[in-house]
């Protein structure tokens, strides 16, 4: 069974440097910095959104645009810059911050 842990825990193990150098922590830290190699976050580059490889394409646009039906094709031509591969792991990153945290519902 898998470590669970808040968003806001999360962040602080993944960007914040002091972490690096504790036990337990810095494995962790490792171990999800390792899991999306294609998503940087930089608190310089657009407020600290996490993008795609540092291009100023925020997971969040990629995200989106699969969720309004385009597909991967679409978004490669809309974004040349873009792989297959960034537009998967943006969805495994966006799946794995939504498990993270609840979400506000809708009663039906």
């Amino acid at each position: 069974m898998g470590r669970q842990i808040g968003i806001a825990r999360m962040r602080s193990l993944l960007y914040s440097p002091m972490r690096a150098a504790e036990g337990m922590d810095a494995g962790f830290r490792r171990k999800i910095l390792m899991k999306f190699t294609r998503i940087t976050v930089d608190p310089k580059q657009l407020g600290g959104v996490p993008c795609i490889r540092g291009l100023r394409v925020p997971v969040a646009t990629v995200v989106g645009m699969v969720a309004d039906g385009m597909t991967t094709i679409d978004i490669l031509a809309a974004y040349p810059d873009l792989e297959r591969e960034d537009i998967q792991e943006a969805l495994h990153y966006a799946a794995n911050a939504v498990r993270e945290r609840e979400l506000p519902l809708m009663a039906p």
